[in-house]
């Protein structure tokens, strides 16, 4: 198939540390490559892939301080996309609602992954107002909040096989991975680690818009026994998460995937998470970690975490979560939104009679 990608241009493709929506897209972009797929990325003039680049913007967005209005480089993203519609079978998009006008108003079929939560209150109104699109949840419960979309499927996260693999040694240390934000809850997983008795070594970013909760809440918490070690990529993970004894991730929100916990499960690390958003549908409650509700029960939890087989964890990985699992789910939609029945698509064409003849 001549498959389109259209990534966010915040990170490149994949970012140069944190971010996790652009590292899906690129994991996605190169499995389809890899299974004999013509595919072409959009996406940031910095991004790096085995697809055709098209860059609509010079560097990725975080990275370019000349940047106020991130609006504009993503309408110019759209318009970029619809000039070329045509030599594609299929579109997908990463890019939340921003397609939905545009694209809903023209033959070639497509979808768009939410990646984001869809519980804000201004988002009901919006899609509500847009023409119907073909919507990609990546959890169940994701696409709870919006139950008059126009799903098409559910596709859970995938990361390549082998990019992250276990490594021998001793379990030192209780992880904290991702971004310091009030939501992910750092300063839970500190006081569970400290009633555990156990040192914790947070691997994460502090974006500005959080960096009041970070100074004001994480930074006085911080010591000897709880470590800020800053944003780390695909190399450094291995060695970090195979050397924890388990992941904690005691989010208050409801996570619409939290690609952290099938990063520790590919290093055959277990998983301590809040009983929030994607977690159940993730997390196999001791398999692959403990849900827990509370403090209390997570330091009970890492009492029972020596119990858990870490090679079943990495073999539950490979059964559920690779990226090659993600490619097939999303070619069936691909296939499905393209067959000549696809019900939007009859409507476009019975609107607009004289594109009959295209494709």
């Amino acid at each position: 198939m001549r498959i389109a990608q259209i990534a966010p241009l915040f990170e490149a493709v994949p970012p140069k540390l944190y971010g996790g929506t652009e590292r899906v897209v690129s994991f996605l972009t190169e499995e389809l490559v890899a299974m004999g797929h013509d595919v072409t990325l959009f996406a940031s003039g910095d991004s790096v892939t085995s697809a055709k680049l098209e860059p609509v913007w010079p560097r990725a967005l975080r990275l370019d301080t000349t940047i106020r209005d991130s609006t504009a480089p993503h309408v110019l993203l759209m318009e970029h996309v619809r000039r070329v519609a045509a030599d594609f079978d299929v579109l997908h998009f990463h890019t939340d609602y921003w397609p939905a006008s545009l694209f809903s108003r023209q033959p070639v079929p497509s979808i768009t992954t939410l990646h984001g939560r869809l519980d804000l209150p201004e988002l009901k109104p919006v899609y509500a107002g847009l023409p119907p699109m073909n919507l990609v949840a990546i959890s169940e419960s994701q696409r709870q909040p919006l139950p008059e979309g126009n799903f098409v499927g559910t596709v859970l996260h995938g990361l390549p096989e082998n990019l992250l693999m276990p490594m021998p040694g001793e379990k030192k240390y209780l992880a904290f991975l991702g971004r310091i934000c009030p939501e992910k809850r750092a300063d839970r997983a500190i006081r569970i680690a400290r009633a555990a008795g156990m040192n914790l070594r947070i691997a994460a970013k502090v974006d500005r818009v959080d960096a009041e909760y970070y100074e004001t809440t994480i930074r006085p918490m911080l010591g000897h026994d709880a470590e800020l070690i800053g944003e780390i990529d695909d190399r450094a993970k291995p060695g970090f998460l195979s050397g924890a004894q388990a992941l904690l991730m005691p989010i208050d929100w409801p996570e619409p995937f939290g690609l952290v916990m099938i990063e520790a499960m590919a290093c055959g690390t277990p998983v301590i998470a809040w009983n929030h958003g994607s977690v159940p549908e993730i997390i196999e409650d001791g398999v692959t970690g403990f849900i827990v509700e509370s403090e209390p029960e997570a330091a009970a939890a890492l009492a029972r975490v020596h119990t858990l087989d870490r090679r079943r964890i990495r073999a539950e990985f490979e059964k559920r979560f690779t990226a090659r699992r993600m490619a097939a789910d999303y070619l069936k939609i691909y296939q499905r939104i393209s067959a000549p029945d696809n019900i939007y698509q009859r409507i476009f064409l019975s609107e607009h009679p004289a594109l009959q003849l295209v494709g």
